[in-house]
Parts: C-alpha cells; sequence; structure tokens
C-alpha cells in the first residue's frame, strides 16, 4: 500500500496537495520533510506526524539523531552520543550530529572527539550559528578560552540581533577573565532584552567582580524586580556582604518561600539570603535557622560521600611518602612563577592573594581549575591518580609541569609570577612539589570554627559539595588538617602556614613574612591592598576592598549555641591552637 492510501482520509484539499506532492518524489526525504512542515502550519498535526515519520525513514541517521536528541535533553549524555555517533556514520556531513556529539562529548569531557565534531561541523557549514556555538563550546571545555571567544564573536556576527549569542560571549569573557569584553558583551545583550534576568545577573557578578558594587547591586535589585521568585538574584545580593536588606526586601523573599511553585534551587538561595538579613539584623537564632534549611534543601541535590574524599587522602598519603618525594626532588619544571595558596573556604585565602596581588611582581590569577583538570586526565592501562606516579620518569615530571605552567599562561600577564587560589589544592601540595618544585605554596588558616561555619552559611557557586551539613563539613575539615600534618611531615618547611588572625593583629609583620617566604621585596601597596584595582571573583570580593578589621574574628560566637556538635568534632584541632587564635573573638 501507497503512504498516502495508509493516510488519514479525513484530511483538507490543501493537505492532498502537499501529500500528493511529497509522494511523487517517494525517495526524496527533502520533500517529506517539507511536506511535514507544511501540514504542521496549517494545522493537520496527523498528516504532518506521518510525513514525518516517512522523512526519518528515508533520511540516514534521522532517527538516531531524533532519538539522540532526546536522550541528551533527559540526560543521558553517553546514550546520546552513541546515537548522534550513529547518525554521523550514516551522514558524515550531517552538521546536526556533529554539533549535537561536540557538546555530548564536551559535557563528558571528551575533549578531542568534541573538538574535532565542532572543527568538522563548521567546516560543513562556516555560517551556521548553531555549529560555531557547538564549537565554541567544545573549544571552552579543552580551555581554549581565547578561541572560545572568537566562536562565540562568529555567533554573534552571524546573528547580531540574537540577545542570547551575545550573552554567551558575555559568558566565555567571563571565563577568560576578560570582565570588560563581558560587560560589552552583557550590555549588549540587554539592549535587545532588557527584562533578561540571566544577563541581568551575569553583568551584575561582573560589576562585583570589577568592584563596582552600586552597579552590581543595581542588577541584581533589576532582577529580582522583574522576576520576585528569582533567588539566585536575592543571594546575590546578600553574597556583596556590604549590602543591607530592607524590610520590603524580607517580605519579598518570605513571600517567595511561601510560594509552593517556586523551584528548589530559588528556595534554597532564597534562604540563604534570609539568613544574611537575619544576621545583619544581630537575629542570630533566626539566621541560624534560615542557613540550615538553605543548606539542607541545597544538600538534597548534591551527590557527596566523605567516603571517597577519605579514600582519595589515603591513597594520596600512601604514595607521597618521604622516600618517594626524595627520590624524585628537583625533577619537575623548574619555573618559579606559581604562587598557590591552599586550604578551606573562608579561611582568607582572598585576603593573602590580594596582599600578593599588590605587588608589582605578582599577578592574581584567581582560582584555577588547571590541577584538577590535569588529575582527571591521568589514567593509564586502568591505573589512575595518584598510584600512576610511581611509574613517571622524570620526563614525565617535566612535562606535566610545563603542560600547567603552558595552561596557566594567560593567568600570568606581563608579571613573572602568578597565584593560583584553588583551595582544594592542599590534596595536591605532594604533585606540586614534584613537578614544579621552584613554586611557592601558602596554606592560609582560620580558626576552624569560622572557616566551618563561615562555609556553612555560604552558598557556592560550585564545588564544596561537604560545605552544606554540618557533621560532613567537621569531618572533611579534620581529614584536611591530617592531609596537612601529612605534607609537613613529607615536605618539611615546604609549606608556608598564614593564619588569619595573625594577619589582622599584626598586619605588617605578616605581610612582610608573606613576601620573604615568597622571594618578594617589601612594598607598602601590600599593606594599602584594598587600594588595589583588581577583578576578584571569589565570596570575599568586598570584603578585601576595605582595610582589615577585627570585628571579623571570633563570627563564629554569635552562634555558639547551634554549634556545640561541630566544636566537639573539632576538638582536636581547637586545642592544638595557640591561645591567642583559640580565644580570638571572646
Amino acid at each position: 500500500m501507497c503512504f498516502m492510501a495508509a493516510m488519514n482520509t479525513n484530511v483538507t484539499p490543501d493537505a492532498w496537495a502537499l501529500l500528493r506532492q511529497a509522494e511523487a518524489s517517494a525517495s526524496d526525504a527533502s520533500a517529506w520533510l517539507k511536506a511535514a512542515q507544511a501540514l504542521s502550519r496549517i494545522g493537520e498535526q496527523a498528516a504532518s506526524e506521518q510525513a514525518f515519520a516517512r522523512y526519518v525513514d528515508l533520511a540516514p541517521g534521522r532517527k538516531a539523531l531524533a532519538e539522540g536528541s532526546q536522550r541528551h535533553q533527559a540526560g543521558d549524555l553517553e546514550g546520546a552520543a552513541r546515537l548522534y555517533r550513529e547518525a554521523i556514520a550514516a551522514d558524515p556531513r550531517n552538521v546536526d550530529a556533529l554539533r549535537l556529539f561536540a557538546l555530548a562529548s564536551a559535557a563528558l569531557g571528551h575533549r578531542n572527539e568534541a573538538l574535532a565534531a565542532g572543527r568538522e561541523a563548521i567546516t560543513i557549514a562556516p555560517n551556521y550559528p548553531a555549529a560555531w556555538d557547538a564549537f565554541g563550546v567544545a573549544l571552552a571545555e579543552a580551555e581554549r578560552v581565547e578561541d572560545a571567544v572568537q566562536a562565540f564573536a562568529r555567533v554573534v556576527s552571524l546573528t547580531p540581533q540574537n540577545p542570547t549569542a551575545h550573552a554567551k560571549l558575555a559568558h566565555a569573557f567571563v571565563i577568560a577573565d576578560e570582565m570588560e569584553g563581558a560587560e560589552r558583551a552583557y550590555r549588549a545583550a540587554l539592549q535587545l532584552r532588557p527584562d533578561d534576568g540571566m544577563s541581568l545577573l551575569g553583568l551584575g557578578t561582573v560589576m562585583k567582580t570589577l568592584g563596582r558594587a552600586d552597579e552590581a547591586i543595581a542588577c541584581f535589585r533589576r532582577c529580582v524586580e522583574l522576576y520576585p521568585q528569582a533567588g539566585e538574584a536575592w543571594w546575590n545580593l546578600a553574597n556583596m556582604k556590604t549590602y543591607r536588606f530592607t524590610e520590603a526586601d524580607v517580605a519579598a523573599m518570605r513571600a517567595l518561600l511561601d510560594d509552593s511553585t517556586a523551584s528548589p534551587s530559588a528556595r534554597a538561595n532564597t534562604l540563604y539570603a534570609l539568613g544574611k538579613a537575619y544576621e545583619d539584623s544581630k537575629q542570630y537564632d533566626a539566621a541560624f535557622a534560615s542557613y540550615a534549611q538553605g543548606a539542607a534543601q541545597h544538600r538534597a541535590s548534591l551527590r557527596y560521600e566523605f567516603a571517597s574524599v577519605e579514600s582519595m587522602s589515603q591513597r594520596v598519603a600512601s604514595v607521597f611518602t618521604r622516600d618517594f618525594i626524595a627520590a624524585r626532588k628537583g625533577q619537575g619544571c623548574a619555573d618559579p612563577a606559581p604562587i598557590f595558596i591552599v586550604g578551606m573556604p573562608r579561611s582568607g585565602s582572598t585576603l593573602v592573594e590580594q596582599i600578593l596581588a599588590s605587588h608589582s611582581l605578582v599577578g592574581g590569577g584567581g582560582e584555577l581549575s588547571i590541577l584538577g583538570r590535569m588529575l582527571s586526565e591521568m589514567t593509564n592501562a586502568g591505573i589512575s591518580y595518584p598510584e600512576i606516579l610511581r611509574d613517571f620518569t622524570a620526563d614525565d615530571f617535566r612535562e606535566m609541569g610545563e603542560t600547567y605552567i603552558k595552561r596557566a599562561e594567560r593567568h600570568r600577564g606581563d608579571r613573572p609570577y602568578f597565584i593560583d587560589k584553588t583551595p582544594q589544592n592542599f590534596g595536591s601540595i605532594g604533585l606540586i612539589a614534584l613537578i614544579l618544585p621552584k613554586a611557592k605554596i601558602i596554606d592560609a588558616r582560620r580558626h576552624p570554627l569560622d572557616s566551618c561555619f563561615g562555609s556553612f552559611k555560604q552558598m557556592f557557586a560550585q564545588g564544596q559539595t561537604y560545605s552544606y551539613d554540618l557533621d560532613e563539613l567537621g569531618r572533611f575539615y579534620l581529614q584536611y588538617e591530617r592531609l596537612m600534618q601529612h605534607w609537613n611531615s613529607v615536605l618539611p618547611g615546604h609549606v608556608l602556614r598564614v593564619d588569619y588572625e595573625d594577619m589582622v593583629l599584626d598586619q605588617e609583620r605578616q605581610t612582610r613574612r608573606l613576601l620573604d617566604y615568597c622571594g618578594l621585596q617589601f612594598e607598602p601597596a601590600c599593606l594599602n591592598f584594598h587600594e588595589t584595582q583588581r577583578a576578584v571573583n571569589t565570596a570575599s570580593s568586598e570584603q578585601v576592598r576595605q582595610p582589615l578589621y577585627k570585628s571579623s574574628l571570633g563570627a563564629w560566637r554569635r552562634f555558639a549555641p547551634h554549634l556545640k556538635g561541630l566544636e566537639a568534632q573539632l576538638a582536636p584541632a581547637l586545642a592544638a591552637l595557640p591561645p591567642h587564635i583559640r580565644n580570638a573573638g571572646a
């Protein structure tokens, strides 16, 4: 039976005409696609669906592509990638299959496959915006951020009236640490679509990073005015640290929380913001309750197991023994440029970076993901980090150090030294010592309860998955201390510990000590760090633009009744503190 005979006969004359035209070229897939699209436009959905089914049957790889897209949207990236491969095998010039495969591969971390597919897509269709968009995503995932900026700029040039294209270019500029370019692109997006909430949030974050607090606040406020359920905007206002909520703000946030249609994410962000509002008004019990509810809400969306953290720490310690390190001493890359600042979040690491970045010879790179990515790539014949290092040669250690330096090149600027302020690098101190033996490593510390509770009441943009439950947070902190004790044992004198309390109480002496360790001459600008104009993209960005103040010491004590369990858990760490730190703020 011919296709038309099998069709529902209850169709309009116009529909019959379209179907006859398609059947006249029965083996032409494009004719059936045109018929399906035209039938849909005139409201003949049943006939349209059957015409599209015929198109899928005739078009090589179309069925695989359609199923792959469905799986992609459902989050099954592996299944989607497999089906995209089938579509590409059936039709190697299928641009949509190539670009979607590039996107799925980039999300899976398969950089080379993503880049190859994206490059092929733009080669076949050099004026197809979606192909350039996918290639840009692949380039960004591969940390080729300057190239990613160019790819997204190409999308903008092809679709200059598309606000989403400008917003994506802005995000690429942010990844590239080019905040001025990000500002221009976000403003272009907002000129085309003034009520774009995501662009308002993005521009606000850029303004915050650049130290333009008033403009940041204006962006976030405009966002909550347009979208009262925008929990992320409420939290961004709270995260300015210096912003104070009004009674009307508090009422609006409570209304959001009373709205049953609010998303879990919006509720979590708003609970954190409301906690900050209560804390600023010295309603500490209400603040803690709000922080705790927000943390529980967010924790429910995360995957985190302390057992895996503990296992990795034990494996690292078993590989990086004193003998293992001594046998490989001096084998890495001799570049002295990197200065690593490690430790727990909310422990003064941004302050240490700001002090050092105020020196004429040091650039502040911020939190770089380079080392973490390198570790995830390090697998051979089923052996992964850290055990794989046992088979490394001197050349391997040197090449790994050189790879880090190469990937960090864009963060160095024109200064001889640069900072990598990624807290979780404390787990990789042994590796840093082997691949970059002349790098400096600073362990930023703060009173454990200030550090832990500071993390607990912070809604991090990403990572720090252990910080949304006080018990998990305490266990992680103790594991951090155990690993730091190990590093100090196998690498004596290699890491400089800087305590936040000491810096606040004796700023000049501690600043000189920090500079001496880094081999830098004292410069007065390091004492006046709050006057340094630079982009700071962390939760402490507003605080490091102010002079040091003693009221920040012992801030946890305001919440002491709610922290008894954490205090008992951290008793070993607290007992080891010098009295002036243990009693700070008392």
